[in-house]
């Protein structure tokens, strides 16, 4: 049954519209994020996807007009495990599970729950100013992309 993306071509789009700036806004959701996270990451190394989807998401959100401040738009430390978590996940999954499966599954997870970052992260150091301009490392728990999957 699906839940989030009908096949794969819809999470490509998501993916391609993040890209190229063209994806509805009302479409990057909590599962658009990691819908996007894992089609990059199923086609690209992690290194490469956590050197690119910064600036995608950066240029994603002016393009929507959302600004990106110390007090919205894009935010290092929520996307940088963001993309860890989902490598995690989608590295238990067998290569050949298709991907709008793997992106019910994830959603279906604990990674589904927007707070998840908060067994790590107190909410005071997560939404901190530090926090969104770069890597803060968590204060409750050290962060296991595995763990967190």
């Amino acid at each position: 049954m699906t839940l989030h993306f009908p096949d794969d071509a819809a999470v490509a789009r998501v993916g391609f519209g993040l890209i190229d700036r063209t994806l509805p806004k009302a479409q990057w959701t909590h599962a658009g994020h990691f819908a996007a996270a894992l089609w990059l990451l199923r086609h690209e190394p992690e290194a490469v996807v956590r050197r690119r989807m910064p600036s995608m998401i950066r240029a994603y959100n002016e393009a929507t007009g959302v600004a990106n401040t110390d007090e919205g738009g894009y935010h290092e430390t929520i996307t940088l495990a963001s993309i860890a978590a989902a490598r995690a996940f989608l590295a238990g999954r067998p290569p050949a599970t298709p991907l709008h499966e793997a992106v019910d599954a994830l959603m279906a997870s604990r990674l589904g729950r927007p707070d998840w970052l908060l067994a790590f992260w107190s909410k005071d150091r997560l939404f901190s100013v530090a926090a969104r301009r770069g890597w803060l490392e968590p204060d409750l728990a050290p962060f296991d992309p595995a763990q967190a999957a």
